[in-house]
């Protein structure tokens, strides 16, 4: 059977771009170009560029073109954790861990050794954590300006689970969740995997468009909507009072469930109060001890209303049947202690510590950037497109996320992320001096 002749273009184009005949960069003909020179209809020349797309081999930018990807990226750059190779400096992910963690952990596993309940911690735990270790977790959460009970707080592992379980118990395939155009890398790879549909909303005066919120539950029914109102990623937008409360009112006026992801919203030391605070009854509050305490500490947790906790449990139970005992007794120890407070405030410290290395080498770039987040977001001058800074960089030993992995709307702008909390402090200003040049030559 002959190959149908949009399928005879495809091959022919991948086989030029992964053969390096079209160079990474490549501006293509336009769609209409592409069905004059090769006498095919606009949709059959509109439908070989999607393929390509689908592959990884192009990208569509609107009203600039479609261009040759840069294919020797890695696969999953900037959402896939992966092995740092030897010599490697990571600036795509953050672990931001500080002098004397180690010792700290030494300590909690001595005293967890001669605790009285050892022999609990080998045994199933109740799907949403122990309730004594709720209670401490909910302790901690009128910190961050919220009020729970103990059993309206579950235990998970880590926020990412946390996010999972929220989607599993709620939400059905097929839903339509609104988000911001730039969001959490994690949250787009677990739409798809329980096939959501993503909206993008605009941005407006410095976070999510109220306006384009409401026009798209006029037009859909929206079933949920997705922020990061404390010290968004990648951005670090802190959303104003007024503007929450806006986005409360829509939620109610549409029947919206609310995610509130508050993974980084320990960084804020006086923020508004949380989405969770403002529509209790609609909302999921998700975070965790990663980013505050430690990456390799899986132990998060979820707050929610009541009458959604049964669904909850069920998702956690089908996930992880609990989380690890021995995991959540050192966390919550930690914050019964007091630790865990004392490692934020100098996590925030240190956080403002590296945005003052970004201040001095970044000066005169466009930023955007929260002074004590542990990231900064680069918008790249107009010449620069970003697949070729990232492989820059990647020949420089360094690596960087592109806006890529942040982007639900078709138009990616071109822009890296750059994570500032995996490396120590000197070797963070040479690398940034290093970012700093491979940008500069894309600028005169």
């Amino acid at each position: 059977m002959p190959q149908a002749r949009y399928k005879q273009l495809v091959d022919a184009w991948a086989a030029d771009i992964r053969a390096g005949r079209l160079a990474p960069g490549t501006r293509l003909l336009t769609h209409r170009q592409l069905a004059a020179r090769e006498k095919i209809s606009l949709a059959t020349a509109s439908r070989v560029y999607a393929e390509l797309a689908a592959m990884g081999l192009v990208s569509g930018e609107t009203g600039r073109g479609s261009f040759v990807r840069e294919t020797s990226l890695p696969q999953g750059l900037g959402i896939d954790q992966q092995a740092v190779a030897a010599g490697m400096i990571d600036l795509s992910f953050n672990y931001p861990s500080l002098p004397g963690q180690a010792e700290l952990l030494r300590t909690a596993l001595r005293q967890l050794a001669s605790a009285g309940d050892l022999e609990a911690l080998l045994r199933y735990q109740s799907h949403g954590g122990r309730l004594h270790e709720r209670a401490g977790i909910a302790r901690h959460l009128l910190s961050r300006g919220l009020a729970v009970t103990a059993e309206q707080v579950l235990i998970v592992s880590g926020a990412q689970h946390g996010l999972a379980t929220s989607v599993m118990a709620l939400l059905q395939p097929g839903d339509l969740v609104a988000t911001d155009a730039l969001t959490y890398p994690g949250f787009k790879v677990l739409a798809e995997a329980q096939r959501l549909e993503l909206a993008a909303i605009p941005a407006a005066a410095g976070n999510i468009d109220p306006d384009a919120l409401e026009r798209l539950c006029r037009q859909r029914r929206v079933r949920a909507l997705y922020l990061m109102p404390t010290l968004h990623n990648p951005l670090g937008w802190v959303m104003s009072a007024s503007r929450r409360r806006q986005l409360v009112a829509i939620a109610r006026r549409h029947d919206l469930l609310i995610i509130e992801d508050a993974a980084y919203a320990f960084l804020e030391e006086a923020p508004p109060p949380p989405l969770a605070a403002l529509a209790p009854e609609r909302s999921v509050y998700v975070s965790g001890f990663s980013k505050s305490v430690a990456t390799g500490l899986r132990v998060g947790f979820v707050a929610a209303p009541p009458a959604w906790l049964p669904r909850l449990e069920r998702a956690i139970r089908v996930s992880t049947w609990n989380t690890p005992g021995v995991m959540t007794a050192i966390a919550c120890n930690w914050l019964e202690e007091g630790l865990v407070t004392r490692l934020e405030a100098a996590k925030r410290a240190d956080a403002r510590a590296r945005q003052a290395i970004v201040s001095d080498v970044f000066q005169g770039l466009d930023c955007v950037r929260h002074p004590a987040s542990y990231f900064v977001w680069l918008p790249l001058p107009e010449e620069a497109r970003a697949d070729a800074v990232a492989r820059a960089l990647m020949q420089e030993r360094i690596s960087v996320s592109t806006a890529e992995p942040f982007a639900i709307s078709a138009s990616v702008p071109h822009a890296i992320r750059v994570a500032l909390g995996s490396v120590d402090l000197v070797a963070l200003r040479a690398a940034l001096l290093t970012v700093r040049r491979v940008i500069d030559t894309y600028r005169y």
